[in-house]
């Protein structure tokens, strides 16, 4: 089972919305819509995306990654985290 099994339903739901969202960002910029809204909306998406992955990756930390140490394999999955958040924080 994956860390985030529990909450699958609230990640499709915010996943969803964001879906939505990036709709209406592709309508902003059919519609000619002001660069800075558009820009706006973008970092919305933005903000709502890093909160679906911190909450992954909280969830990660807290089922994965204790099992893993439980198992005596928690360096490995240590390693796997800090290469994820390094993703996300990259631009």
């Amino acid at each position: 089972m994956r860390g985030y099994t529990m909450h699958k339903d609230d990640y499709q739901r915010r996943l969803s919305r964001i879906e939505g969202q990036v709709r209406g960002l592709s309508r902003m910029i059919e519609e000619d819509k002001y660069c800075i809204d558009v820009l706006t909306q973008i970092a919305s998406v933005s903000k709502a995306l890093q909160g679906v992955g911190l909450g992954l990756l909280d969830e990660h930390l807290r089922h994965c990654v204790r099992e893993a140490e439980a198992r005596g394999e928690g360096e490995d999955k240590i390693g796997e985290a800090i290469r994820a958040v390094e993703r996300l924080l990259r631009v």
